[in-house]
């Protein structure tokens, strides 16, 4: 293996509960929602909305699963460490260089998001320029102390959250026909095909992309070794999440499909549908603010996305995995070099924009897909190894626990396993798992290298 890089033993503690929450709130609601449920909506219809609810259970369990090994061992590089801990070397290895090509791609997608929202108001100027231009501000951010970073971020998200609220206020009140507006009541989620346009079928269809919307969740295992008093603070902070989290995705959904019919949002990549619904109801100056918020939201869960691409890169440094440099930090905290290796999805990016900008957000989003669904697997897994080292004294003293152990991930498992095999069947998603193959090759392969050295 590498030699374990020399220097500051551990990052700094300065994130609080209240940054902790909103960093993973800003990570979670991204691209999957405002934009990648344009693709959701065309598979499920209005049934799309119970698709986030059964992938919202599925989050939770593995959201419960991530804050119960956090708790215990609060370590950057969290779920690499467990697996590596409670199952095998090979897995915390893959486990975390599959998280930072995820989330690496993410930012590709998430950067490629932005430029799409912009083409709204500057529909002549090329991709590329959005996302240099974008790119290169989010390195600035992540360049700071953790503690001014993990601000910037909370009123990032915190902008986010307050317009989803809003947008489902605003929402309700064009369904219940609050003022002089003529009530949309509930009709659009039946009108057009049934709740079930596409059958049950399309629900379950729609899953491989709903159920990614809540990939980010993981995030509190991811920054535990910058949480202060991480005992009190992930518990708090996990709970608080997952109950918004499938607040505002649940009535996001219920709100956007029942002012503006499903049928004429799910045609395809080329705007938010939080944006079309506005329009749609006649507010043309909410869709304008609205499609600043989206832009707001992708550009927030772009800067956290780089965040623990950064740290992960740096926690399988100091185990030696990759260059001694990447685990090197600066005078304020910050792996500066692992910073600068973590932009591979930024240039990405800029590449499609240039020679594929039709087809870049797919392309990047669908890549992520199943490399995230490997990530949750094997979180799955080392929770299961987790609890039965522990012995029940140890589970029944934890802050937080997971209920239904182990049939809980069991069934998770499963499902998540089934789902995996459904992107087989769905348009633009086919191929993402036999891309993924030849990558967890590789590692595996460098892997091994490594350990012969």
């Amino acid at each position: 293996m590498a030699e374990k890089p020399e220097g500051p033993p551990e990052l700094k503690r300065n994130l609080t509960q209240r940054q902790l929450t909103m960093l993973t709130i800003g990570g979670a609601i991204g691209v999957g929602l405002f934009l990648g449920s344009s693709l959701t909506i065309r598979l499920a219809g209005p049934g799309v909305i119970l698709s986030y609810l059964l992938s919202a259970l599925l989050a939770v369990i593995v959201a419960y699963s991530i804050a119960e090994m956090a708790v215990v061992h609060p370590v950057a590089g969290s779920f690499g460490v467990y697996a590596q801990t409670y199952l095998n070397e090979w897995s915390g290895f893959a486990v975390r260089a599959t998280y930072a090509f995820v989330q690496i791609i993410a930012i590709g997608a998430e950067v490629t998001a932005v430029a799409i929202y912009f083409s709204m108001w500057f529909p002549l100027a090329p991709q590329w320029v959005w996302v240099v231009g974008v790119s290169a501000g989010l390195i600035v951010i992540n360049a700071m102390q953790v503690g001014n970073f993990a601000e910037f971020e909370y009123w990032f998200a915190f902008i986010k959250v307050a317009a989803i609220m809003a947008f489902i206020l605003v929402g309700l009140g064009l369904i219940f026909g609050v003022g002089p507006v003529h009530a949309a009541g509930f009709a659009n989620l039946t009108a057009h095909g049934g709740f079930f346009p596409h059958g049950l079928k399309g629900v379950w269809l729609a899953m491989t992309l709903t159920l990614t919307s809540y990939m980010g969740v993981e995030i509190l295992g991811v920054t535990a070794g910058e949480a202060a008093h991480p005992e009190k603070t992930i518990p708090r902070a996990m709970r608080t999440v997952s109950l918004r989290l499938i607040l505002f995705y649940v009535l996001s959904m219920i709100v956007m499909l029942s002012v503006t019919p499903w049928d004429r949002m799910g045609s395809g990549i080329t705007g938010s549908p939080f944006v079309l619904a506005f329009a749609a109801a006649g507010i043309p100056f909410a869709a304008s603010i609205m499609n600043l918020v989206v832009i707001t939201a992708a550009l927030s869960s772009a800067n956290t996305n780089l965040y623990l691409i950064t740290r992960t890169l740096f926690s399988l440094s100091r185990d030696g995995y990759v260059p001694a440099r990447l685990g090197r930090l600066g005078r304020n905290g910050v792996p500066y070099f692992a910073l600068l290796a973590s932009t591979g999805g930024m240039v990405a990016a800029i590449l499609l924009a240039i020679f594929a900008p039709g087809r870049a957000f797919l392309l990047l989003y669908g890549v992520a897909v199943a490399g995230m669904f490997f990530v949750w697997i094997v979180i799955l897994l080392a929770h299961l190894a987790f609890r039965r080292s522990l012995g029940q004294a140890r589970v029944a003293a934890l802050p937080i626990r997971l209920p239904f152990t182990p049939y809980s991930q069991i069934v998770a498992l499963i499902a998540i396993a089934a789902i995996t095999i459904s992107t087989f069947y769905v348009e633009g998603l086919q191929y993402t798992v036999l891309g993924f193959l030849p990558f967890l090759l590789i590692i595996t392969a460098f892997y091994w290298m490594l350990k012969q050295w």
